[in-house]
């Protein structure tokens, strides 16, 4: 994909199409991820990215009323893997994480990504807040590891 400029912007990944025919509905990787993934598969010959060993979940109105929380941005910490990162750093479920690296969050599905692209080995400082107290945590990624068959 390319913009009006004929500089490469994104790659498409798939459409949107109940006729097989497009719809103007597309989807794309941004180009920045692609050429970081590229960069590695020809370093490395694989794409490592960083993990904390948690589950996150948006939060909702709802929990964010159950929470006491102003609004819905951010995360929350659901489960956090024995061993991991996360769990090493003291991250617990019923954490809400409000900002990674001096980063707003606006969803676990931004910060997951985020946490993803720095790889592996790299510091976060994480804060939010732990039954209704301020919380500022530092954690170094892992790296996944290997599922077995």
């Amino acid at each position: 994909m390319i913009n009006a400029w004929g500089e490469l912007i994104g790659i498409n990944t798939a459409i949107y199409s109940r006729s097989g025919g497009s719809q103007g509905i597309g989807f794309a990787i941004p180009v920045s991820l692609v050429s970081n993934v590229m960069q590695q598969i020809i370093e490395q010959g694989h794409v490592d990215r960083g993990w904390l060993g948690i589950e996150a979940q948006d939060i909702t109105p709802q929990l964010a009323e159950s929470f006491g929380l102003k609004d819905t941005r951010g995360m929350l910490i659901a489960g956090v893997l024995r061993g991991g990162p996360a769990d090493i750093a003291n991250i617990k479920p019923g954490d809400i994480i409000k900002r990674i690296n001096d980063k707003d969050i606006d969803n676990a599905r931004s910060a997951m990504a985020q946490i993803a692209q720095l790889g592996p080995d790299a510091e976060l400082v994480i804060e939010g807040e732990r039954d209704q107290n301020p919380l500022t945590l530092k954690v170094i990624t892992g790296r996944r590891p290997d599922v077995e068959p």
